[in-house]
């Protein structure tokens, strides 16, 4: 699908709400109130979310660390490969396990309204095993946003 011709945060909205039990989702950057309030209410039905989000992106904006802030859902903070410069440049969410949406499309309202965009949905068992696999270590490998010196509270 492609913001083109389609509301790509209405399609990931639309998601949201037909899922059921949980919501991983690895985010380069994320500051689109529509979807934080879908993961938010997902969240107060009883879904577990987890959500990984770049580092250096939380800290430059400040839009994005008050939408977070006012989620009572879990979220880590990390970096690329070659360390706190690089980039978790990652765009997938993980629903209940069985679907997995992917691609270019950022959670922000520049990728709904601005940019070309385009997500694509995976059903394969194997290609969601392998994306579960990818979140579960960010997952472990990040940190709670109050275990790191932020620069943005300096």
């Amino acid at each position: 699908m492609f913001t083109r011709t389609n509301s790509v945060a209405e399609i990931i909205e639309n998601l949201i709400v037909s899922t059921q039990t949980s919501i991983d989702a690895a985010l380069y950057r994320f500051n689109s109130q529509r979807l934080a309030r879908a993961l938010l209410d997902a969240h107060q039905r009883g879904v577990e979310i987890r959500l990984v989000t770049d580092r250096c992106k939380y800290e430059k904006s400040q839009a994005t660390r008050n939408l977070l802030g006012q989620c009572a859902f879990p979220f880590r903070l990390t970096h690329g490969r070659d360390g706190a410069n690089s980039k978790m440049h990652h765009k997938f969410t993980v629903l209940d396990g069985t679907l997995v949406i992917t691609g270019s499309y950022n959670w922000t309202f520049a990728s709904e309204e601005r940019n070309h965009e385009n997500i694509l949905l995976l059903r394969q068992p194997r290609l969601i095993g392998i994306y579960r696999q990818e979140f579960e270590t960010l997952w472990k490998s990040s940190k709670p946003p109050d275990s790191i010196e932020d620069g943005s509270k300096k």
